[in-house]
């Protein structure tokens, strides 16, 4: 069975101008690839993710915090409430085949440490985090062009 090729994108929801312009162009470069998208649903870096997948006629997916899908920025096509808090972070990294993380703070930290604890890729892409075990790409597209070989 193919299965569609799923890229987590995480960081924060105080995010900058920058971090969000380009969030939205990888989800932009993603969805032209065909792969979907899985974050944690809300605003900042995760909206604007959203938001370039679904205008590329993307898939994107939010792990929501909440017990409720209302919660989930307006880009979102697969809204799932887990009710679990943070410790949602931890369902974005097992659904994720590769992760990027893009800016970020503790709560992008606990998403890296677990990927890399379980053996994932995480690509850093302006990102707030340098940690041993990840790799680092300087643009969108070279990031969509590491997660594209990472995922065969």
């Amino acid at each position: 069975m193919n299965r569609i090729k799923v890229v987590g994108v995480i960081g924060s929801e105080d995010s900058t101008k920058t971090g969000d312009k380009i969030a939205e162009e990888l989800g932009k470069i993603l969805a032209q690839r065909g792969f979907a998208l899985v974050c944690g649903g809300r605003g900042g870096i995760m909206q604007a993710a959203s938001k370039g997948v679904v205008e590329a006629g993307g898939l994107s997916i939010g792990i929501l915090p909440e017990n409720y899908k209302d919660a989930a920025n307006p880009y979102i096509k697969l809204a799932i409430p887990s009710g679990i808090g943070f410790a949602r972070n931890h369902i974005i990294v097992h659904t994720a085949d590769v992760l990027v993380a893009i800016e970020g703070h503790y709560g992008t930290l606990s998403e890296i440490a677990s990927a890399l604890n379980l053996g994932k890729i995480v690509i850093g892409l302006y990102c707030n985090w340098h940690i041993e075990g990840m790799i680092y790409a300087k643009t969108p597209l070279e990031a969509a062009d590491m997660a594209e070989k990472m995922i065969k």
